[in-house]
């Protein structure tokens, strides 16, 4: 099986994509101290600020990931989630360059993340890593706690 994936903008009104961001919900619910579920609902992620990115096979919706503007540089990433049957095949990494490089493009100087901790949330910190994110200052309005963890990647 390639690793292939096809990069496009997600329409919010298909069914997939629709269910793959209430799949991610409500893992975020369940691996989350209430006060601290960061993620981004359907009706959220419809604000002009945001792009919502999905990555597919012919089989199927594969990840979803989003890029929020924060200011003229800087960019966030958001709902980043892979399909379960695309697990380990690349689909989060396929996104991930994809938001790099439209953030590149955008011409942001920093792209940063919130993302939580403990095991549920392991996989998708190793990736940041791996591409280069260093653990920094929260930003926004984020809660800081133990438990919620912010990164920053220089562009």
């Amino acid at each position: 099986m390639t690793n292939r994936f096809d990069i496009s903008e997600a329409d919010l009104d298909h069914s997939d994509i629709q269910g793959l961001i209430a799949f991610h919900m409500s893992g975020m619910h369940a691996n989350s101290p209430p006060e601290n579920v960061c993620g981004l609902d359907l009706s959220a992620l419809r604000i002009p600020e945001i792009t919502l990115f999905c990555a597919r096979k012919s089989t199927g919706l594969a990840a979803i990931g989003a890029l929020k503007s924060i200011s003229v540089n800087q960019g966030e990433i958001k709902s980043m989630r892979v399909h379960p049957d695309y697990a380990r095949q690349g689909a989060g990494q396929a996104i991930l360059e994809h938001i790099i490089a439209t953030a590149k493009a955008r011409g942001y100087a920093t792209l940063s993340l919130e993302t939580g901790s403990g095991a549920a949330f392991d996989a998708a910190i190793q990736l940041y890593l791996k591409y280069g994110f260093m653990r920094g200052e929260a930003f926004g309005d984020y809660p800081v706690s133990e438990f919620n963890r912010f990164y920053h990647l220089g562009l």
